[in-house]
């Protein structure tokens, strides 16, 4: 099976959720290549269609898989080969301009996988050509690691409570002033922002801190949840993309509203968690293990080349 991944390369490398995907699915047969999208807006990405034709006259791909809306608009204005486009958040619920070419995308596709059912809901399509698969996490490069051990190797302290922010605190799609003004709530605690980490010193900033805390305004179906509870990290999140799913029922994970006192609370009672939670079994349990999704994915193909 030979499939053309289409996505954005401005920044000269592409998401590492999606080579991550990709490379899971070559252990299931998958032939892919990449097909990198330059240019912003609409009209810069649509000026890469000639340059997508001549790749598939190159490859011969038997389906083409675009990642967001915008490139799964660009995929479906070439007609010779079917195409998959795969949603995660900020192409639906960003509304706007960005959701009128996503809904175009979605009439066009042959099916359009979305990350998490409230996406599915908030895209407003109800036709048959459509799946959730969420993003894997890879457990290979997230896994439970001492958290004394994990904050030597950073130069952390190793008495204090540290909250751990998923993400930058100048995203303001991840709304860092709702989690300072909690973190100023408890005492003693120290929120760090997750900025300028390699994929390996994430893991090792999940194992280090107390707690993972995430308060974004949006989300699509947040990987950094998985990746800490791959961890063993309890995890403070607000009820946002498909949060509540993915800890359900899993130790030490608490849901809290946009109020900075209920996020306190939370916090409170995650940095009284004590040693690891049961995240790892959980994420195998609920298939969200890279190696699960990629079959998801690859079963998906394989229905559709039918």
């Amino acid at each position: 099976m030979r499939i053309l991944i289409v996505a954005n390369h401005n920044k000269g490398k592409y998401s590492t959720f999606v080579t991550e995907q990709v490379e899971s699915t070559k252990k299931f047969g998958v032939v892919a290549e990449y097909f990198g999208v330059h240019g912003k807006g609409v009209s810069g990405y649509l000026s890469n269609l000639p340059a997508l034709r001549a790749k598939i006259k190159e490859f011969h791909p038997d389906l083409i898989h675009a990642h967001y809306g915008l490139c799964g608009l660009l995929a479906n204005l070439q007609r010779m080969v079917p195409v998959v486009t795969t949603y995660h958040g900020s192409d639906i619920h960003s509304k706007g301009k960005n959701l009128f070419y996503s809904s175009v995308s979605i009439r066009l596709s042959a099916l359009n996988i979305f990350v998490s059912n409230r996406l599915l809901i908030q895209s407003g399509y109800h036709g048959k050509k459509k799946c959730v698969i969420p993003c894997g996490v890879d457990t290979k490069i997230f896994y439970p690691i001492a958290q004394e051990e994990a904050r030597k190797q950073l130069g952390w302290e190793l008495d204090k409570k540290y909250v751990l922010f998923a993400g930058a605190f100048d995203n303001e799609v991840k709304n860092s002033g709702l989690a300072k003004a909690a973190t100023a709530l408890v005492d003693g605690a120290e929120l760090m922002e997750l900025r300028g980490y390699t994929r390996d010193q994430v893991c090792l900033a999940m194992n280090a801190a107390n707690c993972l805390l995430l308060t974004s305004h949006r989300e699509g179906s947040p990987l950094v949840v998985k990746e800490a509870m791959a961890c063993g990290t309890p995890v403070v999140s607000v009820d946002v993309g498909d949060v509540i799913s993915i800890t359900k029922g899993a130790e030490g994970c608490y849901i809290a509203s946009r109020d900075a006192h209920d996020v306190a609370e939370c916090l409170q009672k995650a940095l009284a968690f004590q040693g690891k939670t049961d995240g790892m079994q959980q994420i195998f349990i609920k298939k969200f293990n890279k190696e699960q999704i990629a079959e998801q994915v690859v079963e998906a193909y394989q229905k559709l080349l039918k």
